[in-house]
């Protein structure tokens, strides 16, 4: 691919938090940035050249918006297997590719795949009907998490199975849809590698953070980890490794639960920029964002190293309503232009800049 010059044209798929700072990332290295979502509103659009409002089942109006653009990126994985073929109907190149979506989009197909690839993950069974559940829990040892196969995040669409008194009220709670039920498993704590490809399959990652969830959403991502040198070395290769097989381009998220004895159990991953990288902008020579917009461009990675220890804290709900005036001299707020908070909505984060790198 020939490196795009500033003042090209990219655009995105989705017009949320992550969209828009794609956006700005893309605007800071002189792109224009064409948005294209249903929504009137969006954050993204609103901070972009061009908004292509429409669903993204119009055919029409993708194929306008494509040809209009000299790349397309996405923010969000769970778009229609149509839209892609609608893009890629026009020549204009679509990264991540339709591999790592297909993949990403249905959790069985996910953890075989890694599977496949030597990235372990927690035993599981699929799940096609509510018949399958009790002999699937009981070879699992007696209790594990249904799952969705499509379209779950921030613990949506999952549901704990303690016993087989839970089985029919967790089907019911997942809409009796195609699921996976996982193992159970006593992890330490959970990391994830942020990882970037370019597509001359140059890659680089950046420090895996430590990462809290409260009720199935991050809370928080704080670097450095806490972990051995050589644990978090080995998750970066196996980051690697995924997006070499995928033929990623772009930025991807490999999530992992760290076990006891240090070794790692894997996730899931997202094919784009991710909630538990938003410290790398304000830690890191090059942040997440930039590094996704080079990768698509054609550029040469920026570098990962990173120059503070940082902490990422998300705003959830109404603790989106911060004063600016009221922040530390070590922090730094990023909204999402979200006009309403309700309860679970991500409405911006803090990164807070701790200890500088002395290594």
């Amino acid at each position: 691919m020939t490196a795009l010059p500033p003042g090209t044209v990219i655009g995105i798929l989705g017009g949320g938090q992550l969209g828009r700072m794609l956006a700005a990332a893309a605007s800071q290295l002189g792109f224009d940035v064409h948005v294209f979502c249903p929504e009137a509103d969006a954050p993204a659009a609103r901070v972009a050249m061009k908004h292509w409002q429409a669903d993204y089942t119009d055919d029409a109006a993708l194929s306008g918006f494509a040809r209009a653009c000299s790349v397309v990126t996405l923010e969000f994985e769970n778009i229609p297997v149509s839209t892609v073929e609608a893009i890629a109907a026009t020549g204009t190149p679509l990264h991540p590719g339709a591999k790592s979506l297909a993949v990403s989009q249905d959790r069985a197909d996910e953890k075989a795949f890694l599977n496949g690839i030597g990235i372990s993950t927690a035993d599981y069974r699929v799940i096609a009907a509510e018949a399958d559940i009790a002999p699937a829990l009981a070879a699992l040892g007696g209790k594990g998490v249904l799952k969705t196969r499509r379209d779950g995040y921030d613990g949506k669409g999952q549901a704990w199975l303690k016993g087989e008194a839970d089985i029919a009220a967790g089907w019911e709670s997942v809409g009796r849809a195609p699921s996976v039920l996982e193992a159970a498993i006593a992890f330490d704590r959970e990391i994830s590698v942020i990882v970037a490809r370019s597509s001359t399959g140059e890659t680089a990652s950046w420090a895996p953070p430590r990462n809290v969830h409260d009720n199935g959403i991050l809370a928080q991502s704080v670097v450095p980890s806490g972990l051995d040198r050589a644990i978090e070395i080995e998750a970066r290769r196996q980051a690697v490794a995924l997006v070499d097989a995928l033929g990623h381009v772009g930025v991807l998220a490999l999530e992992f639960f760290v076990m006891a004895d240090g070794s790692l159990i894997a996730n899931e991953f997202a094919p784009r920029v991710h909630n538990s990288g938003h410290w790398t902008p304000e830690a890191c020579q090059t942040g997440q964002f930039e590094q996704h917009i080079r990768a698509i461009a054609g550029w040469k990675l920026g570098d990962t190293h990173r120059l503070f220890d940082a902490e990422m804290i998300n705003l959830i709900g109404e603790a989106g309503h911060v004063d600016p005036a009221g922040l530390a001299a070590n922090e730094t707020l990023t909204l999402y232009g979200k006009r309403e908070a309700r309860a679970g909505r991500k409405m911006g984060h803090i990164t807070r800049r701790l200890d500088p790198r002395k290594d």
